[in-house]
Parts: C-alpha cells; sequence; structure tokens
C-alpha cells in the first residue's frame, strides 16, 4: 500500500511514493517514526548491513580520521568495536583488557571492575569455540557476533555487521529528528526497543549506554549522532583514552612546576 499525501493511513515526503508507515488508530506508530531514505541521500542501500564499514548520512564513508576504516578493513564493525580493548590484538580479550580499557576511558576504578564481570561472566562463553566454557573468562574476538542480545537498537546484526538503516532510526524515531541524543532519549529507546521476557537485554542496554554516556561525558548532556556512531566501530575511543592522558600529563608537569 503506497501514500502520495498525509492522510488517515500514512504520511509520504517531498511528495515522492512512501509505503504507510503510520496510522492515526495507532498512535505509536505516529511518535515513532521509521528511517526513509531521501532521494538525495549520500547512503545507497542503507537497509543493507555493512559487513566492515559503519556508515551514516553524515559519514557515507564511515571514519576516515586516521585511516580507520581501511586499516580495519579485515574486522566486522563489532570486532572493530571491541579493538582497542584488545591491546595486544591477538583476537582474545581478558578480563584485564577489559579493565584496562575502561579505565582509560576515564570510568574509574568501580565501573570499569563492574565491566570486568557483567562483560566476561554473561559473554564469555557464548565466543567459545567450543562446549567447554574458557577457565579464564576471556572473549574470542572471532566469535564476538555470539554475544549480542535482545533489547537492543538493533544497528550490529546477528554476524557483527552495521546496518545504517538501523541506525539512522535510533535518531528518527527516539529523538525527533535531532543529531544528538540525552539521558531522556535514551530512557525512550529502552522502553521501545525492550523485548519481553528478556531482563539479561535489558540489562545489557543499560549497562552499554551507560558506558557509552560516562566514556563520552558530554557537558550539555548531549551525546552526538556522530560520536556514538563512532562508538559502535570504536574508532573514537583512542582518540578519548589519548585526549584523557594528554590531560593527566599536563597535570603532573604543573604539579611539579609549582
Amino acid at each position: 500500500m503506497i501514500a502520495k499525501m498525509e492522510g488517515a493511513n500514512g504520511h509520504a515526503e517531498s511528495g515522492g511514493d512512501v509505503p504507510v508507515y503510520s496510522i492515526h488508530n495507532v498512535p505509536i506508530t505516529e511518535e515513532r517514526k521509521p528511517y526513509i531514505q531521501g532521494k538525495k541521500s549520500n547512503l545507497p542501500h542503507a537497509a543493507v548491513a555493512r559487513a566492515n564499514l559503519a556508515p551514516s548520512e553524515e559519514t557515507p564513508q564511515g571514519s576516515t580520521q586516521d585511516d580507520w576504516a581501511k586499516k580495519h578493513s579485515h574486522q566486522t564493525v563489532l570486532q572493530q568495536h571491541c579493538d582497542f580493548f584488545d591491546r595486544d590484538h591477538d583476537g582474545i580479550l581478558w578480563p584485564q583488557d577489559t579493565f584496562v580499557g575502561f579505565y582509560r576511558l576515564g570510568c574509574g576504578l568501580f565501573f570499569s571492575a563492574f565491566a570486568v564481570l557483567v562483560i566476561h561472566i554473561n559473554f564469555s562463553y557464548p565466543t567459545c569455540s567450543g562446549w567447554l566454557p574458557d577457565p579464564y573468562f576471556r572473549l574470542f574476538l572471532n566469535n564476538v557476533h555470539r554475544a549480542r542480545h535482545g533489547s537492543d537498537t538493533g544497528t550490529y546484526d546477528t554476524e557483527g555487521r552495521f546496518i545504517p538503516s538501523k541506525f539512522e532510526e535510533i535518531f528518527t524515531k527516539y529523538a525527533e529528528g535531532r543529531d544528538y541524543l540525552t539521558v531522556g532519549d535514551l530512557v525512550n529507546v529502552l522502553k521501545g526497543q525492550r523485548n519481553i521476557n528478556d531482563p539479561i537485554g535489558m540489562c545489557g542496554f543499560i549497562f552499554e549506554w551507560t558506558a557509552t554516556y560516562l566514556t563520552l561525558w558530554p557537558e550539555d548532556g548531549r551525546m552526538m549522532k556522530e560520536d556514538i556512531r563512532a562508538v559502535y566501530d570504536g574508532s573514537i575511543f583512542q582518540r578519548i583514552a589519548d585526549k584523557r592522558e594528554r590531560k593527566m600529563e599536563m597535570k603532573k608537569k604543573k604539579k611539579k612546576s609549582q
């Protein structure tokens, strides 16, 4: 069914033919608008999952800073997300790797230790190749796609690829088209994306977005779209860690000079 103008059964944009995506009798369909790709979109085939690239309407080439996309083209986007924490890049994430990574991102001792428990207790076994659990609770990144949980945004697919349309939909559905998310928006995302009888998935969502907020720590409370996209492919993590370490060095130098 196609709607050519706004009416009781649907909407259309820019005078084009757009499938009916909302009806007045079901208000939630009007409240949460899907992502509709415009004719002049910079993001072709937005519904097709990208194996090794995390593009958006604003950055159709993905993360180009420091040649991130090129250097990590051998990894899925979900593996790229984990790459910062894999300090020796051997494809194995030890609990201490996770702790050091979160601490370098400014999450503090308590949350970094908490992150180790949450991530390695819940996600170690699914990434193991055999039936036996790993005695060291390591994560094996070649199987990290198995650790994907429910009640999330669906931006990662079940193979660890990145679906641009799902990423864009976070903002069309829950941020009214704005290019940032607030804590209030995230509450709405959780309400909208949660699955029935999925406490593990919902807790995973809360943990992951809490970690994202702590990592980005926006002074105005707004997590910008591009920063969130860079969290998905992990390209922002090293920049944040380097920035924090430079600030710490400057503080040490000031103390010495006093």
